[in-house]
């Protein structure tokens, strides 16, 4: 068989394209809830990270390093898997999201971190002259600021979240690349997975072009 018939063949294509754009969907809503659940996460444990007793400071610093450190498709079958052992079944929508949000949100964590850090010490002392409490001065001064900071990584961490999705087909979740995988095997031909690379390009190039931007657009800021 030629190059053509073997992976781009396109009978096999037009009958997998109802099941690729149903995983798609799926994959979309999953990357979705897994982004917002983890960056709400990490915004919430940056901020315990920071302003809170040493003890705290110490949980989130473990709990960052320790989800930084683990394979999302490990945790994925520890959380699908595992869990049942001591009575605790999960969906496996849900165990996707929790095992990409929770890890996401060790990153969210740092990036959030960072972009605080990265604000004049001053601002704050600034807000306390005004009378306003810790929370008041995060909530009203500091994360406004620190917001135009992260939101180009977070951007691209938000990328990096949709491509994960694709992990989800371990627990038998019926997202894009599970379907190409299920469709490649009916066919006897890797056709389906090329339509879910090129599904998977059409859906990320504009995030990641977005992402490029913003980066250009922080640098510009940077410079004035």
């Amino acid at each position: 068989m030629d190059l053509i018939t073997t992976f781009f063949n396109v009978p096999i294509l037009r009958d997998a394209l109802p099941a690729l754009l149903h995983g798609l969907g799926l994959t979309i809503s999953l990357g979705l809830v897994s982004a917002v659940f983890g960056t709400a996460l990490g915004m919430v444990v940056a901020l315990l990270g920071l302003y809170t007793a040493p003890p705290v400071r110490a949980a989130v610093r473990v709990y960052i390093d320790v989800l930084r450190s683990m394979p999302l498709l490990v945790f994925m079958v520890l959380i699908y898997y595992a869990l049942p052992f001591v009575k605790v079944l999960l969906p496996a929508f849900t165990s996707a999201v929790l095992a990409i949000g929770l890890i996401a949100s060790a990153y969210v964590a740092e990036i959030v971190r960072s972009g605080i850090e990265a604000i004049p010490r001053g601002q704050f002392e600034a807000a306390r002259s005004l009378g306003l409490s810790q929370w008041q001065t995060m909530a009203t001064v500091i994360l406004p600021q620190a917001l135009k900071i992260v939101v180009p990584p977070l951007t691209g961490n938000a990328v990096s979240i949709m491509k994960d999705t694709a992990t989800a087909s371990v627990v038998a979740l019926p997202e894009l690349l599970q379907q190409a995988t299920s469709r490649q095997a009916l066919a006897a031909n890797p056709t389906p997975l090329i339509g879910a690379a090129l599904i998977y390009v059409l859906m990320l190039f504009p995030l990641v072009r977005l992402v490029s931007r913003f980066e250009r657009t922080s640098r510009v800021k940077s410079r004035v």
